[in-house]
């Protein structure tokens, strides 16, 4: 009997499930790697010369944040449609439903998201880390770059719950499990920031992987993606036009705020702002045991087939 066809059989088995489709954790690595590394890879000489023409400076301003992150908007989007389309299911289907994206899901995601970062920000001044010495902003300037920073952060929390959160995490979630996808997602999640984002340290590390598996758990006690973005969108919406906190080492251009930040790193983050404060890590804990007694009734959801 010839066994030539035996290893090919085999290597195929690996790639291509019974229903004679891409394996799941395929799929998953594919979008993963399209989604996050290639397009953003190819399209960033091309946003840099949009930002160049537009006069829009690489520092962290409304306008150039926006840029890019319509951009990921966009190629998560694209991807998700396209496995939505091979998979025959509608592109909202993957925790994203289009009709809940008003609801009072995304507006308890985003209080959560404010007192945490407001309540950081209190701890630190308490503590003498962090002095306010009046408003950054004045006038119809202030008002221009109240609505400019919303619009950069709803783009930033969509963006990325996206990309990370809907159908990556449906899929290995399908794939792996409900937790073995949380962690992997937090991992790739933290490696990005850690590897690509200046003055990244492992406590801030520490603070991505956390609320990471967070936002995870809230699809799995909701049923849906809509709490993490209202959380992601306030969260950084506090720490970026409220507080006014460094952010990789650059300060937010048109906050609402003038502050310095004094003390040990522990305490203000650094040049990593607010996140990076061990004062998250209570907050955290306290934000992990509200999701799980708010929801403590709902049945545990499960992952989009």
């Amino acid at each position: 009997m010839s066994t030539t066809g035996a290893p090919a059989r085999f290597g195929l088995n690996l790639l291509v499930g019974p229903d004679r489709k891409l394996r799941l954790i395929w799929r998953a690595v594919i979008f993963w790697y399209v989604a996050d590394q290639a397009l953003p890879t190819a399209l960033a000489p091309v946003l840099g010369f949009i930002a160049e023409r537009l006069h829009s400076a690489p520092t962290l301003n409304p306008a150039f944040d926006t840029l890019w992150e319509l951009t990921y908007f966009l190629i998560a989007l694209l991807c998700t449609a396209l496995f939505a389309r091979y998979e025959r299911r509608r592109v909202d289907s993957y925790g994203l439903p289009v009709s809940q994206a008003l609801s009072a899901r995304t507006a308890e995601g985003a209080l959560v998201g404010v007192i945490m970062a407001g309540a950081v920000a209190v701890g630190m001044y308490l503590l003498g880390g962090m002095q306010v010495h009046g408003l950054a902003t004045y006038g119809s300037a202030l008002a221009i770059a109240a609505l400019a920073w919303l619009g950069s952060n709803i783009c930033v929390g969509i963006a990325e719950e996206l990309l990370y959160r809907s159908y990556l995490l449906q899929t290995l979630w399908r794939s792996l499990g409900f937790w073995p996808a949380s962690v992997a997602i937090a991992l790739a999640f933290a490696a990005d920031h850690y590897f690509f984002k200046t003055g990244e340290n492992v406590w801030d590390v520490i603070t991505l992987v956390s609320l990471s598996l967070l936002m995870c758990y809230t699809v799995l006690r909701t049923g849906s993606l809509w709490f993490a973005v209202g959380f992601h969108i306030a969260f950084d919406y506090m720490q970026l036009f409220v507080i006014g906190t460094p952010n990789g080492d650059q300060v937010p251009v048109g906050r609402l705020l003038d502050v310095s930040f004094q003390g040990p790193a522990w305490l203000t983050g650094g040049v990593l702002g607010t996140e990076a404060s061990f004062l998250m890590y209570p907050l955290i804990a306290l934000a992990w045991l509200y999701v799980w007694y708010r929801f403590r009734g709902n049945p545990p959801g499960q992952p989009a087939c």
